[in-house]
């Protein structure tokens, strides 16, 4: 595998070992053909990522491992000579629409497509991007990086976010893309309410992969909440949503909700573990949920203590254990999944 060249040089220097860690759980839980010898070597002075199998990869093993997140280009290596595999990615639509988006604080699109694969593949049907739209919620989604890798999957997306400042600029970037891609699609725009309760506002879009797919009615759907992340099981239906993806915030506050003098409430600690069994409740039994967080604001057994008390089965062996990485001085970047048990 040759590695896809990041703008960002502490994610590309992180990237081999992630990616490593990314084939290893695909291998565990989705492939048919079984991988092993998972390394780095270097030939005519480029890098590459290298495993052995013991037969060659099945379609339905290549159509998946085409989904790597950094993976730029395959090859089959025999008698000296390195002979490229076609790969068919899951891509909807251009690559702009997870790269054109710049500003502080943006998850790279890379590492939040390895966060989306390897929530996937720990759901009750690994393969399951292979055979239809999902439903993802990302319950703290920020400007939307994550919602922006569904449509590139497929997916119905649902993302909910407190900051009113990034459902504004979340809202003028879909908008405007859609537009200028020419892509088919209907956004209305309004008010959340419950209970003559006004929660927030909200952002519904209904778009198609193809205008012959739009014009037949087959339409994914993807809905911004502008509301606080404890009300998602007050929004959503309960076991309605495939898989939960989020990067956690990485500081010391997070404003899940804001007080009355609209002073940011929750530490990301203790967001998390009131957040957690209230997204539970919307996932589906063989559902998983996948978070991203700083290591340096919480270990990983505390957030394992909070799944495992939400009634989530944390996977913990083998690859799960390889994607702590290093983003600055003050981050140290790490990922925990869990399934939701049949």
């Amino acid at each position: 595998m040759l590695v896809y060249p990041s703008a960002n040089r502490v994610y590309t220097d992180s990237t081999p070992a992630l990616l490593r860690a990314e084939l290893a759980v695909f291998g565990l839980s989705a492939l048919e053909t079984e991988i092993s010898e998972i390394g780095e070597t270097e030939l005519g002075g480029v890098s590459y990522l290298t495993f052995t199998t013991p037969a060659p990869l099945s379609e339905r093993d290549l159509a998946l491992l085409s989904n790597l997140s950094a993976l730029y280009a395959l090859f089959e290596r025999g008698d000296g000579v390195l002979k490229p595999v076609t790969i068919s990615p899951l891509a909807n639509f251009d690559s702009d629409l997870l790269t054109i988006q710049k500003y502080p604080g943006k998850t790279n699109e890379l590492f939040t497509k390895l966060l989306v694969n390897v929530t996937l593949l720990s759901t009750a049907n690994p393969t399951a991007m292979l055979d239809g739209p999902l439903h993802l919620l990302d319950p703290l989604c920020g400007r939307g990086t994550t919602l922006n890798q569904a449509m590139m999957y497929g997916f119905d997306a649902t993302g909910l976010d407190v900051d009113g400042k990034d459902f504004d600029s979340y809202e003028l970037f879909v908008k405007t893309w859609l537009k200028q891609k020419r892509i088919k699609h209907s956004a209305e725009s309004g008010q959340v309410r419950r209970n003559k309760v006004r929660l927030g506002r909200r952002l519904d879009i209904g778009f198609g992969i193809t205008k012959e797919q739009y014009k037949a009615g087959d339409v994914r759907k993807l809905s911004y909440l502008n509301c606080d992340t404890l009300t998602t099981d007050e929004l959503l239906r309960p076991n309605s949503v495939d898989l939960i993806v989020t990067d956690a915030p990485y500081g010391v506050q997070h404003g899940s909700h804001r007080t009355q003098d609209a002073s940011l409430a929750r530490s990301p600690r203790d967001l998390l573990a009131a957040a957690v069994p209230v997204w539970t409740r919307v996932l589906r039994p063989g559902g998983a949920l996948g978070i991203s967080w700083n290591t340096n604001v919480a270990p990983r057994e505390e957030l394992a203590a909070i799944l495992d008390k939400a009634g989530l089965d944390v996977r913990e062996d083998g690859p799960y254990a390889g994607f702590a990485h290093r983003v600055d001085q003050a981050i140290v970047r790490d990922l925990i999944v869990a399934a939701k048990p049949v």
